[in-house]
């Protein structure tokens, strides 16, 4: 295993050709179709989609915490620095993740124990993986959480999960993270159950946290809100598939796939003040019934009979700009770069 430290822009972590099933009653069902893309020392990838896109399962799977069965890889590679997670043992998956690659999670809650302190919780980071004896790593554990800014640390550090707040919970798990300072943060829906100051407070301490690490940060959410505060790339999947991977400026600037349109023409802003925000037609498919070619092709506005022939393939419409939408084929030359 690699473990010198990673350069700022080095790939980190690649996913090429990722496929993932579920066995159901009914049959087989797709989650995840073929879904390729990467994050860099000191870069934020977001992937972007309404809830069954596939966004979490495609983690979940080159971690190893997607429970399998009923959930199986059909193929694919993710690769941490070179080293494929997906052929690798349960053993040597356990020596990366959770060390090098780590996980925040949207319910911290239910991540944490509740019956044990969350510095006692922390410390066992640094006792499993680094061999601490009890005292170093509880003093670990209380540097950890005033590093992500819970106020009086020292003695926080022996409380319960129940006695912090949400946002206090959130920086526990992220202290936890983060404590074996890791290459690659995963942090899915992190901020969704968190009242609006609260989700930037978190943002911002993750973003912080990065530039001081030089780390790649995973972020999966729903919210182009987020995206746009934070992410340098963006993947938006939809039905299992990637439909557009861009720079996040040029994205939301241009968006190319008209699903992206569509998730961008919702946002909130003050032109619309006082006015019902826009909305996209329908609700995502059931993976047991994706519509056949283009799976957006029932809620999109510019869908032809062609959409209904072939599932269009995620191609370069311009250089860093992919999507994956027969009606979209080239980019106006002053917004191409």
């Amino acid at each position: 295993m690699t473990t010198d430290n990673p350069k700022l822009g080095e790939v980190l972590l690649q996913v090429d050709d990722l496929s993932v099933e579920f066995d159901t009653p009914h049959g087989p069902v797709r989650a995840v179709d073929g879904v390729s893309w990467q994050v860099r020392a000191g870069e934020t990838l977001a992937i972007l989609g309404e809830s069954g896109s596939g966004k979490s399962v495609s983690t979940q799977a080159l971690t190893g915490i997607l429970e399998m069965p009923p959930g199986r890889i059909i193929s694919g590679t993710a690769k941490y620095r070179g080293e494929d997670l997906i052929a690798m043992t349960v053993k040597e998956r356990r020596r990366i993740v959770g060390d090098r690659i780590t996980m925040v999670f949207q319910d911290s809650l239910s991540a944490l124990n509740p019956v044990q302190s969350v510095g006692r919780q922390i410390a066992e980071c640094y006792r499993v993986h680094r061999g601490m004896s009890k005292s170093d790593a509880m003093k670990r554990a209380a540097e950890m959480l005033d590093q992500v800014r819970i106020p009086a640390a020292a003695k926080r550090v022996h409380d319960y999960p129940h006695e912090f707040s949400g946002g206090m919970r959130q920086r526990v798990m992220l202290a936890m993270a983060l404590a074996l300072d890791p290459d690659v943060l995963i942090a899915d829906e992190p901020t969704t159950a968190l009242d609006v100051t609260v989700q930037a407070q978190i943002l911002e301490l993750i973003e912080d946290l990065q530039a001081e690490r030089e780390m790649g940060v995973v972020l999966i959410t729903h919210d182009l809100g987020v995206v746009s505060d934070v992410a340098d790339n963006v993947v938006v999947m939809y039905a299992g598939h990637v439909v557009e991977r861009a720079a996040t400026a040029a994205a939301l600037e241009r968006p190319l796939h008209p699903y992206t349109e569509g998730l961008l023409g919702s946002m909130p802003s003050a032109d619309l003040k006082g006015q019902e925000l826009p909305t996209i037609p329908g609700t995502p498919p059931s993976l047991r019934a994706i519509p056949s070619g283009c799976a957006f092709r029932t809620r999109c506005p510019e869908a032809v009979s062609e959409c209904a022939e072939i599932v269009p393939p995620l191609l370069t419409i311009a250089p860093g700009r992919d999507a994956a939408c027969i009606r979209r084929t080239s980019v106006p030359a002053q917004e191409a770069v």
